[in-house]
């Protein structure tokens, strides 16, 4: 497949290609190996700025000799609350480095949360972003008696605050210079102290279910994925990597952070969330991981392009997606392609192919990732007829990332790949969960015996929470989640997730709940696209005035309906969806009803909109 499409094998990689059984040693050792080399690239006012790894190096030292001149001890926590960057990744780095244990807070976060995962933590040192991020601690500090001190990095608007417990970011590298000249070999010697067993970091579960709960992962744990991942999604110091998830998630942690720590690749932060789709066609990374949103709106915005291009253009496009679509479904199924048809590709790819894949930003990815959340098997389909494996994985927070993963040589599309070799995982032949056990399988919860010991089996596997089947090559999918299925009032059972995907796939619609358990019929929750929906909305004069209006228009209702329809012909008559209404706010990340990685959190969404689902059944 790879040889194909005229990408670079991925070659697994089972050598260790850095070594360390901790996150300082392996650090340490990158910075000695590759001192020269480019590890970390940020964009500050319009020009892109590198650190080496040795300069990467002088900077952690610097702000582990300052946390450790602060007071922080051994095994004692620090937690970080700000957007993905690189002082994020500096901060997060100097805390393991100080035997510490790391701990990462959405920005998104309210006040309250960030003080229930302060003292859950027992935070010795805050380390904000920004004023709006300090503003949140000073209003919580009276209730964190352990608290010492916090640290912020930009200080813009802050430069009159004069509050004993906070400090800048700077005056913390000036502390740590200091320190360092005092005690010029501290930092290694709490590094070398590390043990392989130790707690490293702290990741919180999303808590739509109660409060959020502190996932534990050691040392041998974070060092043993990173190693793992090697020979799944094999990177070298070639590759070139976007850092643009949260890092306080364990996907961009351990898929992006440590991997690269580990590998080698440079990673390329973004501005802002906003500017992905810009930043993106900067870099054009040669891997690339995502959750299905981002490419939701990759494909979205193609065919809003597509829709606006001319009809030649619009006719060679489906051409060359259609050949492309061709040769998918060949290799998917394992048949050979003939000359003529690889030739028919190449131009393809030259008229129409290339263009689009240069309008993502992905002209020079080997592959795409997916994972976080369950993604449409047709959007896989479309990524791959534009020449461009994607691969989607599968893990959670305990299980450290990726669990079972498509390879570049083997894909099957609605599937998540075989058990990925460093683990071992089976389905409950009672239950039809999905069960993990190996080294890269969490410590527990922090403070949470109980809920520990909830999670495992009695021989020790991890109870996902996902149901799912495995094929006879040994292909796991996931149904849905256990305690997500829908039993309807006829007894009928209905796995919402598939339908949610297929009209995910709409580039009208962001995101949707299926409602009907116990319910005579089945009805939905959609959060539109507002951009590609307001592009329907002036191209048709349909009048607006806000996105409450929008979401009321009778065109913008008929056109979602219409996106129904089409999906309600790919399901039996008792599947079919009878019924629906649009959320009439836009919703972002700092709203309760979506995660951090931007699901929506059916229970919350459910409750909160009650009213308006028993409407759709009166």
């Amino acid at each position: 497949m790879s040889n194909l499409w005229n990408t670079t094998a991925n070659v697994p990689c089972h050598d260790i290609v850095l070594q360390g059984d901790t996150l300082p040693a392996m650090f340490w050792n990158g910075v000695a190996q590759r001192a020269n080399q480019t590890w970390l690239r940020e964009k500050e006012l319009g020009i892109w700025r590198s650190w080496s790894w040795a300069q990467t190096g002088h900077d952690v030292d610097l702000l582990a000799n300052g946390l450790i001149a602060l007071g922080l001890e051994p095994k004692a926590c620090v937690s970080i609350l700000a957007n993905t960057q690189v002082k994020w990744v500096m901060a997060d780095l100097a805390v393991l480095c100080a035997g510490g244990v790391s701990n990462g807070i959405y920005p998104t976060d309210a006040a309250e949360q960030v003080q229930y995962l302060c003292a859950d933590s027992a935070t010795r040192i805050l380390i904000v972003e920004d004023e709006e991020q300090l503003d949140k601690a000073l209003q919580t500090r009276d209730q964190l008696p352990l608290l010492l001190k916090i640290v912020v990095m930009d200080m813009k608007g802050l430069r009159k605050l004069n509050d004993p417990q906070v400090m800048s970011w700077q005056a913390l590298c000036d502390l740590g210079q200091a320190h360092k000249a005092a005690h010029p070999t501290l930092v290694q010697e709490r590094s070398n102290n590390v043990q392989p067993q130790d707690l490293a970091i702290l990741v919180y579960t999303s808590g739509t279910t109660g409060k959020p709960k502190g996932g534990m992962h050691s040392h041998h744990g974070l060092v043993f994925s990173a190693r793992g991942l090697n020979t799944l999604v094999a990177q070298t110091s070639d590759d070139q990597r976007m850092c643009f998830l949260p890092l306080c998630h364990i996907a961009e942690r351990i898929g992006g952070e440590y991997f690269a720590l580990y590998a080698g690749s440079v990673l390329n932060f973004v501005e802002n969330p906003e500017t992905v789709p810009e930043n993106v066609r900067e870099i054009a990374p040669t891997v690339f991981t995502g959750v299905p949103r981002v490419w939701e709106k990759f494909y979205s915005a193609v065919m809003i392009a597509i829709k606006e291009s001319s009809k030649l253009q619009q006719i060679t496009y489906a051409w060359g997606v259609g050949v492309g679509a061709h040769i998918a479904d060949l290799v998917l199924a394992g048949k050979p392609v003939g000359l003529w048809l690889k030739a028919k590709f190449t131009v393809a790819r030259w008229l129409a192919l290339n263009n689009v894949r240069r309008l993502i930003g992905i002209h020079n990815a080997r592959f795409l990732v997916t994972g976080a959340a369950p993604i449409s098997p047709d959007l896989v389909r479309w990524y791959l007829s534009l020449g461009v494996p994607m691969l989607e994985v599968w893990g959670m927070t305990e299980t450290c990332g990726a669990s079972t993963g498509n390879t570049v040589e083997r894909i099957k599309p609605g599937s998540i790949g075989q058990a990925c070799h460093f683990n071992q995982v089976k389905i409950d032949e009672a239950t039809g969960e999905i069960l993990v056990k190996g080294d890269n399988v969490f410590m527990g919860y922090l403070n949470l015996p109980e809920k520990t010991a909830e999670t495992f089996t009695a021989d020790g596997w991890l109870k996902t929470g996902d149901v799912g089947s495995v094929d006879g090559d040994g292909f796991f999918r996931i149904t849905d989640r256990m305690k997500d299925i829908i039993i309807t009032a006829g007894g009928k059972n209905v796995t919402p997730s598939e339908w949610e995907n297929e009209l995910k796939f709409s580039p009208y619609v962001t995101d949707a709940v299926v409602i009907g358990d116990a319910r005579p019929y089945l009805s939905v929750i959609i959060m539109i696209d507002q951009e590609n929906v307001e592009k329907f909305a002036q191209d048709n004069d349909v009048p607006f005035s806000n996105y409450a209006s929008l979401t009321r228009a009778q065109a913008v209702q008929d056109l979602v309906q219409s996106e129904i329809d089409a999906v309600n012909k790919k399901f039996a008559r008792v599947e079919q969806i009878k019924k629906f209404f649009l959320l009439e706010n836009q919703l972002t990340a700092e709203d309760d009803e979506l995660t951090p990685t931007m699901k929506l959190k059916r229970k919350l969404v459910q409750e909160k909109y009650a009213a308006q689902i028993e409407a759709m059944y009166q």
